[in-house]
């Protein structure tokens, strides 16, 4: 209808594929891709944030255990020697194209049951009057190396943005120290600044 060529066509997807605006499913056709604008001026969920923007949040779960911490795990949480942590891994996903890898953990008193956390770990938290309502982040670029990159579906030293986040509870008791490693082509983080004076 267009009078476009077939060639020209394709060509022209693949370029938007190769720009990350068009996600390629195999055997069900091209898509555009979501992209992600968080603010930094909030503390929200991925799932929050997803379904603020019309998307369909999800998780892939590649691990959800109870563990003994590792030094850093203690060191971010303020737990003591020999404490023990729920420990989680997983794919983040909007309308279940793979946005970010994520990796979280919370004092084994915060998360008893890890196996317990559906889509949200928030919702989780709040449900049993532990959702933390303040946190430190901290983010930068960094290259994904081959085992993070596939799990992205991303070229090895592809460009993630790698982020890290303590969350504590209104006492100021650390409750959730998460990594994660946000595709850099569907997700952006937003500051709004003003000048005093």
């Amino acid at each position: 209808s267009l009078g476009l060529s077939r060639v020209t066509t394709r060509k022209a997807i693949d370029a938007l594929v190769r720009e990350g605006l068009i996600v390629r499913r195999q055997g069900s056709g091209n898509y555009i891709a979501p992209r992600i604008e968080q603010a930094l001026s909030r503390l929200t969920s991925f799932s929050e944030e997803l379904n603020r923007r019309g998307y369909t949040p999800s998780s892939r779960w590649l691990s959800r255990e109870v563990a003994k911490a590792t030094d850093e795990e203690r060191r971010s949480l303020g737990l003591a020697p020999n404490a023990r942590v729920a420990r989680l891994k997983r794919l983040r996903l909007a309308d279940d194209v793979v946005m970010a890898y994520e990796e979280s953990v919370l004092p084994a008193s915060v998360l008893p049951d890890p196996e317990a956390v559906g889509n949200s770990l928030y919702e989780h938290l709040a449900a049993a009057g532990r959702a933390p309502n303040h946190a430190v982040q901290h983010i930068h670029a960094v290259n994904a190396p081959a085992r993070l990159a596939a799990k992205l579906g991303l070229p090895a030293g592809h460009a993630v943005l790698y982020v890290t986040r303590i969350a504590r509870l209104e006492s100021g008791q650390p409750v959730e120290f998460t990594s994660s490693w946000c595709r850099s082509d569907f997700y952006d983080f937003v500051a709004e600044m003003g000048r005093e004076g």
